[in-house]
């Protein structure tokens, strides 16, 4: 990851009195897969437009591989960019095969290239079934695979697992995952936080139209200073750990294991605490907060 594909530059976009997106600086590089998220309003959708060209900044700029996304850069730019919107609009009356063609065409996209997309995320049996017989995984399925014809560099998608099950979802970021390997850029918003933690390289955090955290999910973590948990698994937890941890909060003891909350400087004491207890100790896990712990504790702040 070399070079910005993607680069907004005190990036506004007002509708009246509403900020949807208030002075975003960003910059996401080739090959990255970033995760943007925040609540409902945060102005994540409106970033998506903008980079489409679908909405015209309020002020500051956006480029697009280095190119200032206005005039007759516009349409060549965004025949680089795939898109899948949360809500796909669909026709029912048409097969799959037939949607990617349309598509297609829309796009410049090569027609030979609509029934190896169709393979590509599990559709070729389905390729000449009516649309309307889908279910919504088969739906969002094709809607992803009409977000990669023409072989965009970047690709913006919007709560793209909505409706897959978990073998779906698990093909949807094998995809990915192939796609990055030949320098494709990705954005993806989604609240399935769970989901995409481990997957992303880095996440934007957005609210109120502003990007209130940037980085890695470690790095959010520190930022955050919210404690992690060590969960300890021993006999007669409670006495031994309130006579060893004075550092560590006891939250909870369930079945012989003990739940410690520290702050983040003192893991280590508590970890040395632990160790000094040799063999009475039957098992020790530590529990990072979570990326919905994350989020949650910086909405909560910016709120």
């Amino acid at each position: 990851m070399t070079s910005s594909v993607i680069e907004a530059v005190a990036l506004c976009k007002h509708f009246g009195r509403t900020r949807a997106v208030d002075g975003v600086d960003l910059a996401v590089q080739e090959g990255e897969i970033l995760g943007l998220i925040g609540p409902n309003g945060a102005g994540k959708t409106t970033l998506f437009r903008l980079i489409l060209g679908l909405e015209l900044p309020t002020a500051g700029e956006i480029r697009i591989l280095g190119e200032p996304l206005r005039g007759d850069a516009l349409r060549r730019v965004r025949a680089g960019i795939g898109y899948l919107p949360e809500s796909a609009a669909l026709y029912d009356n048409l097969t799959g095969l037939e949607t990617m063609r349309f598509f297609g065409r829309l796009k410049g996209a090569d027609p030979a290239s609509c029934a190896p997309l169709l393979r590509e995320v599990g559709l070729a049996d389905a390729a000449r079934r009516a649309v309307g017989a889908y279910s919504k995984g088969m739906k969002q399925r094709l809607a992803f695979a009409q977000a990669l014809l023409g072989a965009p560099r970047i690709l913006l998608l919007d709560e793209p697992t909505n409706g897959l099950d978990p073998h779906g979802t698990r093909d949807f970021y094998a995809i990915l995952e192939r796609l990055r390997a030949k320098g494709v850029t990705t954005v993806i918003s989604s609240h399935v936080l769970a989901e995409i933690e481990q997957r992303v390289d880095r996440l934007a955090l957005m609210a109120a139209g502003q990007v209130r955290a940037l980085g890695t999910l470690e790095h959010l973590r520190e930022e955050s200073k919210l404690p992690l948990v060590i969960e300890v698994r021993m006999h007669d937890a409670e006495r031994v750990l309130q006579r060893v941890l004075p550092d560590g909060e006891i939250v909870r003891i369930v079945d012989s294991t003990a739940h410690v909350r520290c702050d983040r400087a003192r893991k280590m004491t508590v970890l040395g605490a632990l160790s000094a207890l040799g063999s009475q100790v039957l098992d020790i896990r530590i529990r990072e907060p979570s990326l919905e712990d994350v989020f949650i504790g910086h909405t909560e702040r910016s709120a």
